[in-house]
């Protein structure tokens, strides 16, 4: 059954929305000024209906991995005034934030050569991924 219970309903219906553009400009902003490595962003849209886009990220440590979830949670909150929910901060090895349009990933590099989420997503069409490199 996917009826979903009437508070859930209601709270998501009382929120103001929010310009995907915007957030997922802000995600990316925000992990740029953390300098995070190899960031790609997703396009979901057409493939799948849980996010509009996916951002995957690499940090160099657990301490910065977990650090850029914490600021990005803050300036999403700050901004459009939403918590976001974070999986897997106390590790830091993975960490996914999910801000309902826009899901992000942040790795350390081990982690995500493990998974490679990318290759995933993308379904074997290079096209559709846009990746920008960040030193």
């Amino acid at each position: 059954m996917t009826e979903h219970p009437a508070e859930a309903a209601g709270d998501k219906a009382a929120r103001a929305p929010v310009d995907v553009e915007d957030l997922h400009s802000l995600v990316l902003k925000s992990l740029d000024d953390d300098q995070a490595q190899e960031v790609v962003s997703i396009p979901l849209t057409g493939k799948s209906n849980i996010a509009d886009h996916m951002v995957v990220a690499s940090g160099r440590s657990t301490r910065q991995v977990a650090s850029m979830a914490v600021k990005l949670a803050d300036k999403i909150k700050e901004r459009f005034g939403r918590n976001v929910r974070i999986e897997g901060l106390p590790a830091a090895d993975w960490v996914l934030i999910d801000a309902d349009d826009v899901i992000v990933h942040i790795f350390r590099p081990e982690v995500r050569n493990f998974y490679n989420l990318e290759r995933m997503w993308a379904f074997g069409d290079d096209s559709a991924v846009s990746a920008t490199a960040r030193r």
